[in-house]
């Protein structure tokens, strides 16, 4: 098996770069050799994932199936998706695809189980939490989650639009207030489940990052896992 990982991008293009960024610096590497091989497609024209599951507007299957099918014919032995919400078409995606596809919620909670927390709050996009794809995946470990109540939610995504549209620190001290507000709840940990959320939280060098799960982060290991499993293996 190839052990090119692709990565299916553009869903922003700066949490694109923050996931590779994330994966080079899990990599246990002495020299430009030792690092994974990638290959990134990073093509933002997709229709807005959260605006098709809250106001019915255009799918971004199709784009998303367009993009996978350009990492499959190129070799790809593994594909990751650094996007939350786009995983709301996780299935038909992996459908159709003859290599594997990381899970970024089941990273994530992978994670946590292994930390031994028990209670975790998620910020995310309104279509990360009508998706409720991380509830099935933190239910299997037995993690109780807790998502910001209406006012609580839309700050956090004018905090998230606030980042794709390039201010990183107004829209990363929105976020850091959510953040906030969210641990006041009880939580053990907060998800940080938009790609733009640990970005943007790290930027404004976020007094909460010890207690937020980033989850581009877990998903960047299980690319690093992955690799190394292959590699054992004798993967081409």
């Amino acid at each position: 098996m190839n052990t090119m990982i692709g990565i299916l991008g553009g869903m922003g293009p700066l949490a694109t770069v923050d996931f590779v960024t994330k994966i080079i610096n899990q990599t246990p590497a002495e020299r430009d050799q030792d690092h994974l091989p990638l290959l990134v497609h990073s093509v933002p024209q997709i229709p807005d994932r959260t605006a098709c599951l809250m106001d019915n507007q255009p799918s971004p299957l199709t784009a998303l199936l367009r993009g996978l099918k350009t990492l499959l014919d190129a070799g790809v032995g593994c594909v990751a998706m650094p996007c939350n919400t786009a995983h709301h078409w996780y299935d038909a995606l992996a459908k159709a695809s003859s290599a594997p596809i990381l899970h970024i919620a089941r990273a994530c909670s992978e994670s946590l189980a292994q930390q031994g927390v028990k209670s975790v709050g998620l910020l995310a996009t309104d279509g990360t939490l009508k998706a409720g794809f991380y509830a099935r995946e933190l239910s299997a470990y037995d993690i109780d989650l807790r998502i910001p109540d209406p006012s609580l939610q839309l700050q956090v995504m004018k905090g998230i639009y606030l980042v794709k549209s390039g201010a990183v620190d107004e829209g990363g001290g929105l976020l850091d207030h959510c953040m906030g507000a969210l641990l006041e709840c009880g939580v053990e940990r907060v998800i940080m489940g938009c790609t733009e959320i640990p970005f943007a939280l790290e930027q404004v060098h976020s007094r909460y990052s010890a207690l937020g799960m980033d989850a581009t982060e877990a998903l960047a290991t299980a690319c690093v896992q992955w690799h190394a499993t292959q590699e054992k293996r004798g993967g081409a």
